[in-house]
């Protein structure tokens, strides 16, 4: 071939190289597509989520606190959140924009005040610790973000922590969470209407400085209300959930049932019912105290709808821990944290993945009782949420709750009843607690009335422990801490988020808690291989690319010769 040829046919093949460039990039500016390749599709967004970021109409502004010097995990996590930032803009558009804030700045007092307001925003700061060669090193980060929308602000926790789970767990499990974190806080920020709660009181309930931290947080996205319903058949007509937490005083038949027709009308209920009466108060004067039943006039109620709190309590070995006098140095007694078996710490029922619960960190439960499920309704789906450790036991009441059981030794026999629920999610068409009784009859005589005998498709969640929403309260100060807070070990339990994934997902009807399940397989390195087979690795990473262009490079000279050989 001449190379006139030659360089005609270079010409010729550059020009088209060019022309189909232009048209993919003319066709691609008509046509979005994005290709994932990965396994587990990590970088695929739900169609909830993108049918929620293309709906956007004004800007959404994120600030993510997780920006330094960090070891390579955290590095993967902060890259991990940036490249679902990407992803989201990829479909909101000019709708979304983001930047990465290192919060340790180089002021100590802007520092400080930075730390503040993120701590009173509900971002709690982590301490990570890095062991090298050279030793080992602590940082404090605020692995979280601020999420801005139309003069509204809201916080996303990005690091995920479960007691008992490895760093790699815990940053794999986080980095599956981010994308429900982030579209459900826009998600919140952007509906104009938000969903009405009413916390109802007037039966003994939780008052509202022990249920403060839970009310403020859903204050942020949802209407909420304090509000006793008297009777009055009109007091739940606004709500679309109501939140019952732990009364202790009996129902009067007209309140049951404007709180049944209220389900009737597809109303969502989460209840959080003793099936005892039983306080640590009544333990300050003396070590023992006695637990009754806690007989509030609702079981009918919870029975007709496929629950039935028990009037037990259950112990576990698996318990938070609470001082205890172990001794004394002359006059002083002398205090120890030993685990008060009557305040178990419940297992999230992660087998089903159900979104309420997967991924969540244990939940402190106070004087819990057991809840079976019970009824042969086909319409109604019974799951359970929560259930003790299978290291538990239960007692029919009266049950003695004795301080003096932590000073001895616990016999492992005597706890052998398995795991025990104590949450349960019921979702389905639901039966009247009134159909088919005398009280039926007398509402239909009264014109006015009109009663409704099968709910509309609807759902409601009943737990065995009525603390397990109240948060610790410093009495001198009424200071109100956050909910799942520990002030003994100064841990965080999982109660916070299990009563707002709650809340979510009885509210949820677009199914985007659905995007908790998302997740994203754990591929870690064998690091003692790795540190074994260390130098072998570097050398053929230096070695086989310079053997692969030596060879290459030899290869082309070779046609090139054969080429212009031909040419001659």
């Amino acid at each position: 071939m001449k190379p006139q040829q030659v360089k005609r046919n270079n010409i010729v093949q550059l020009a088209l190289l060019l022309a189909i460039i232009v048209l993919v990039n003319v066709i691609g500016s008509f046509v979005f597509t994005r290709l994932d390749l990965t396994e587990d599709k990590r970088f695929t967004l739900s169609d909830t989520t993108i049918e929620l970021l293309e709906s956007l109409n004004s800007v959404v502004f994120v600030k993510v606190y997780l920006e330094g010097d960090f070891p390579p995990e955290f590095k993967r996590m902060r890259d991990a959140t940036q490249e679902i930032l990407d992803e989201m803009r990829s479909y909101a558009g000019v709708n979304l924009e983001y930047e990465f804030i290192d919060p340790n700045l180089e002021d100590e007092n802007q520092k400080r005040e930075l730390f503040q307001q993120l701590s009173d925003r509900g971002i709690q700061p982590s301490q990570i610790q890095e062991t090298t060669g050279e030793g080992s090193s602590q940082q404090v980060i605020f692995p979280g973000a601020l999420i801005n929308f139309k003069e509204q602000e809201s916080a996303v926790l990005l690091l995920q922590s479960k007691l008992g789970e490895s760093t790699q767990q815990t940053l794999n499990n986080s980095i599956q969470s981010l994308e429900y974190g982030f579209a459900n806080v826009i998600k919140k920020l952007s509906n104009p209407i938000p969903s009405t709660i009413g916390i109802i009181e007037g039966h003994g309930e939780l008052e509202q400085i022990d249920i403060g931290d839970l009310a403020n947080t859903l204050q942020e996205t949802y209407a909420v209300q304090r509000n006793a319903i008297n009777q009055q058949l009109k007091e739940l007509d606004d709500y679309k959930l109501i939140i019952i937490a732990k009364p202790y005083q009996r129902f009067e038949e007209r309140d049951k049932f404007i709180i049944d027709q209220f389900i009737m009308r597809g109303g969502r209920v989460l209840w959080m019912v003793d099936g005892t009466q039983v306080s640590m108060d009544s333990l300050q004067s003396s070590d023992m105290t006695v637990a009754i039943s806690n007989d509030i006039n609702i079981q009918d109620m919870l029975f007709k709808y496929g629950a039935r709190v028990n009037m037990n309590l259950v112990q576990d070995l698996k318990a938070a821990p609470i001082p205890i006098v172990t001794g004394y140095v002359g006059n002083q007694p002398q205090q120890s944290l030993k685990p008060w078996y009557f305040f178990p710490l419940l297992d999230p029922k992660t087998g089903n993945k159900h979104p309420i619960v997967n991924n969540l960190n244990l939940i402190r439960a106070q004087f819990a009782s057991t809840i079976d499920t019970v009824g042969r309704n086909a319409d109604i789906k019974k799951t359970v949420l929560l259930t003790t450790s299978g290291q538990s036991r239960k007692q029919n009441v009266p049950v003695r709750v004795d301080l003096n059981l932590m000073r001895d030794e616990p016999n492992p026999r005597n706890y052998n009843a398995g795991p025990q629920p104590v949450a349960v999610l019921l979702e389905g068409n639901f039966t009247s607690a009134y159909k088919n009784t005398e009280y039926e009859v007398a509402i239909k005589r009264d014109t006015i009335l009109k009663f409704i005998d099968t709910s509309e498709d609807t759902k409601m969640i009943v737990i065995g422990d009525g603390d397990i929403a109240r948060n610790f309260v410093k009495r001198s100060s009424q200071q109100i801490f956050p909910l799942g807070y520990d002030r003994y070990t100064n841990q965080f339990f999982g109660n916070k988020n299990f009563i707002l994934n709650a809340v979510d997902y009885l509210l949820d009807d677009s199914g985007l808690i659905g995007v908790r399940n998302k997740e994203f397989k754990l591929r870690l390195l064998d690091m003692p291989k790795i540190t074994s087979e260390k130098k072998t690795w570097q050398i053929l990473n230096v070695v086989v690319p310079l053997l692969l262009i030596l060879i290459l490079t030899s290869i082309k000279m070779v046609l090139r010769k054969r080429t212009f050989s031909k040419m001659n």
